[in-house]
């Protein structure tokens, strides 16, 4: 199998958006209570982005490198088109946010809709997605979940050309619908879907990923970035950061690690802390006999 090459729009992103790739790059949820037309929704679009903004500057004065807002409570999820009303909610907190905070933005649109995605990072100036199935197909508690790479990436063309596509590889909450290699799965999204940065996670919200999985991963995307998408906490920051460049960060950081809390300042400066003693300036780490880049 030949090397990984890292797709033509990270080649293309590499030197005007330094941000992703430094090292570690933490990430910070910005969980949006329930938006209107879910079932927990409870009125009030002011008071949730208020919360959204609250949280967002939180990790700015901790020293993240971006956050990144998600219709979080919107459960039980589409498997893939939202209606309108969660595009427009979603849009306006995430512009709100961006008027907030100096810190590039993203948004997920759970739990599968990157067209929506795309669209919100249009209209809102945001600067990356997250978009939990890109290439292939699962299989979640939504039913089976087909990626949509094809539209997504034509939809980035016609719409904001500059977003960086951060795309899970077998995502949480979710199994494969058919095995393959890691190592195919994740060529497959650098090389043909258009995926930026590589996000691998533990098997639930708030837990860790396979650290076997995260090694193999690492090796495979080559120069591409590659993210830790849950579970990163203090006590495993330096273990994960050496494999990995960088975190997509909530549960540990919220008061008493609910993911729904408010963002616990002490926690997170002290993640930050930790992230950067642990992983600023390192490689990740392979396995022996092996270098950045190669998968032969």
């Amino acid at each position: 199998m030949k090397p990984p090459l890292a797709s033509a729009r990270f080649v293309k992103s590499r030197a005007s958006s330094a941000w992703w790739r430094r090292r570690p790059c933490l990430v910070g949820v910005v969980h949006l209570g329930a938006l209107p037309g879910a079932p927990g929704y409870r009125g009030s679009m002011e008071r949730l982005m208020e919360r959204a903004v609250a949280d967002a500057t939180e990790y700015e004065q901790a020293g993240y490198d971006a956050v990144i807002v998600e219709n979080f409570s919107d459960a039980p999820f589409y498997p893939q088109r939202v209606p309108p009303e969660t595009v427009a909610a979603l849009a306006v907190s995430c512009q709100e946010v961006r008027r907030t905070v100096r810190v590039p933005v993203g948004v997920n649109c759970l739990r599968n809709d990157g067209l929506a995605a795309m669209a919100i990072a249009a209209a809102a100036g945001l600067d990356f997605v997250r978009i939990n199935v890109l290439a292939g197909a699962a299989v979640a508690d939504q039913g089976i979940i087909v990626g949509e790479a094809h539209e997504v990436a034509r939809a980035r063309a016609r719409l904001r050309p500059q977003v960086l596509i951060a795309a899970d590889v077998r995502v949480k909450h979710a199994a494969p619908l058919a095995s393959r290699p890691i190592e195919e799965e994740v060529a497959d999204l650098l090389e043909r879907a258009g995926a930026d940065i590589v996000v691998v996670s533990g098997g639930r919200t708030g837990d860790s990923p396979d650290e076997e999985r995260l090694s193999a991963v690492a090796h495979a995307a080559g120069s591409a970035p590659v993210w830790i998408g849950s579970g990163l906490r203090s006590k495993n920051a330096a273990q994960l950061l050496s494999m990995a460049s960088g975190a997509i960060v909530g549960t540990s950081v919220k008061r008493g690690g609910v993911t729904t809390a408010p963002v616990d300042r002490k926690r997170a400066r002290e993640l930050r802390r930790v992230a950067d003693s642990a992983g600023r300036g390192h490689l990740p780490r392979l396995p022996k006999n092996r270098s950045v880049g190669s998968a032969g």
